[in-house]
């Protein structure tokens, strides 16, 4: 007579390696969306402080010209600092492309600024 089959979901105290083996598959995807939520966190904060460096560029009086520009530079800046965490947090090659993403906010506050 065969012994019953325990619940795949139970720890199996005769097999205790192969047990802690099947939840190894979590632990990596816990980490993938560990990774995914502080990037996204880092990235979404720091855009926003881009974006009000950008509209205080736009609110401020139109004699200080030079403020003006220098926040939209600062708002690019750290525009382009917010892709380089983004790739930082995921171990990805931080020089590429998509560091001209990071230039859309002090581009659009300039337009705006100016336009």
């Amino acid at each position: 007579m065969t012994e019953p089959r325990r619940p795949r979901h139970l720890l199996d105290p005769a097999d205790l390696h192969r047990s802690h083996l099947a939840t190894q598959g979590t632990q990596h995807s816990l980490s993938t969306v560990q990774r995914w939520v502080m990037s996204v966190l880092v990235v979404t904060t720091i855009v926003h402080f881009s974006l009000g460096l950008a509209i205080a560029a736009v609110v401020i009086d139109d004699s200080r010209l030079d403020a003006r520009i220098g926040l939209n530079v600062i708002a690019a800046v750290t525009g382009v600092m917010a892709v380089l965490a983004g790739r930082a947090i995921h171990g990805k090659q931080l020089l590429s492309p998509w560091l001209v993403l990071g230039l859309v906010p002090g581009i659009v506050g300039a337009a705006v600024t100016f336009g």
